[in-house]
Order: C-alpha cells, then structure tokens, then sequence
C-alpha cells in the first residue's frame, strides 16, 4: 500500500467530509491513507514545506503553493452568502475596525484576505489560534475577532455582536459569488495518475456523508467543540455542498475574482490560471 498523509482541519464540516474514509466505507484503492489533523494555518505552512501529500488548504494560500501542488475540483468551503466574521464585545461599526486590534486566525487564511479587502488597507492584527479568539475578545485582549469555523454559528451565545459578515459583504460586492475559504491539495509530484485516483477518493468520502448524513453528523459532532446535534447539522450544512462536490464553473469563477483582487491590493502573488486534478 502507497502511504498518503492527507491533513484537514479538526473541525465539523472537513470531518464530514471524512467520514467514508475514517469509518473505512470508501475504497481507497491501494492506498494508505493517514489523517492529519491541524488547524488551518499550520497546513497552510506545512504545504509550504511541501510536507503532505494531500492537504485541506486556504485559498488565501494557493497562489503560494501553486508549483508544487493542483487543486482538487472536490472538497471546497465557500460561504455562499455567509461567511468569516467580524466581532466585538459591543456595538462596533465597521469603520472603527481600522482603529482597533483585531485577532485573526492567521495571516495565509482566507478570511485574513477577505478582512483585508474588506477594510481596502492594512490594519492592526494580532494572531490568535481561532478557537481562542472568541475568549480574547471577551477578555478585552483585543478590541475585535475574526472568527472561522463552528464560532461563526456560536458568537451569539457567547454574548458577541456582529461588525461584519464577510461572506454576505463578498456576495454583495461580486454580484451573488461565494466566498472561497477551504480548498483541497495534492500535490504533483505524486504524479497524474496518482492524483486522480485520490481526487476519485475524497469524492468518494463526500459522497458518502452525503448520503449517510445522520451517522456523518455524529461524528461529525465529535469535533464541534460543544456544538450540539443543531448546531452541527447547520454548520456542516453551510459548508458540505453542492460546490463542496464539485466547484463549478461559478466557484472557480469565485477564486479567480477573489485571488485576483488579492493580487490587486498587493497581498498575493499573481496567478495566472488555475489548474484542477
């Protein structure tokens, strides 16, 4: 068997995603395949030293790794109409966030990106592991968050109130266009066939919570973080898909307008095209 380090985030939505392949109900088809689970930004970094095979990363991200890695048409996260959120402890206007401290998950996230074309310059950031960036903003550590993944269906009961939605604003700015968060990787030098062949796989895995929904919710759950059975079932929901399944001509259409305005403001590398397994 061909051992293949597959890294994700321990988080509902990419264990959904999962699911077939953790319970061994996909084929994998001659390989070995080992999860590795990290928050986001560490695979984003991990990717840059080309240390796994296959990687859940930010779209934030792939212009930086595009010579040693081709997107997956499967296993995208974009918030359609939703997304990444701005919050405070109280009332804040947009227009302050340029004045205060904002805690973000990290600077190769895709919500970093869309915060700094929302705010059209740079601001104040402080990093912060994003599952303690709720607390660091109701401590006063920092006078906002941005907060990704189940904080995004929580912030509420945490007392929080919403700056701004940075996935509603996207759609609004482009004309109905999901956000571009998570995208997934292989990486080339594994080779055509190879690629193929473990794209065929995660599409498998998709597939299969989809289909299998109640006993891919439950565990599912079991990376949520205190999300109860609603709350899990709508998080994964907004982000497990159609464009999950396969992008599409208007998600591909979402990551070159967003990488391309990006490159405009000066925070990514150009990209010229986009290349799918």
């Amino acid at each position: 068997m061909r051992r293949v380090r597959v890294g994700h985030s321990p988080d509902p939505d990419d264990a959904f995603m999962f699911y077939g392949i953790a319970t061994g109900q996909v084929d994998t088809e001659g390989f070995e395949l080992e999860q590795v689970l990290e928050d986001i930004e560490t695979l984003n970094q991990r990717a840059l030293r080309r240390e796994l095979e296959v990687s859940a990363i930010s779209v934030h991200a792939y212009p930086h790794l595009a010579r040693d890695y081709v997107l997956m048409p499967c296993g995208a996260s974009m918030g359609d109409g939703y997304g990444p959120c701005v919050v405070a402890a109280s009332a804040l206007s947009p227009g302050e966030l340029l004045e205060k401290t904002i805690a973000v998950p990290g600077t190769l996230t895709s919500a970093f990106l869309a915060l700094r074309l929302f705010l059209g310059r740079d601001g104040r950031y402080e990093v912060v592991p994003f599952d303690l960036i709720p607390d660091a903003v109701k401590q006063g550590r920092v006078d906002a968050g941005l907060i990704i993944h189940e904080s995004q269906v929580t912030y509420r009961e945490e007392g929080l109130h919403l700056v701004v939605d940075l996935g509603a604003w996207w759609a609004e700015r482009t004309g109905g266009l999901p956000l571009p968060l998570g995208a997934n990787v292989v990486r080339r030098d594994l080779g055509p066939a190879a690629a193929t062949a473990l794209t065929r796989i995660l599409a498998a895995s998709i597939d299969y919570g989809l289909a299998h929904r109640a006993p891919a919710l439950r565990y599912a759950r079991e990376f949520g973080r205190g999300l109860d059975e609603a709350l899990t079932d709508r998080f994964v929901g907004m982000y497990v898909n159609g464009l999950t399944r396969d992008y599409g001509e208007r998600g591909r259409e979402a990551i070159r307008r967003f990488l391309s305005e990006g490159s405009a403001a000066g925070v990514v590398p150009r990209l010229d095209s986009l290349e799918f397994v």
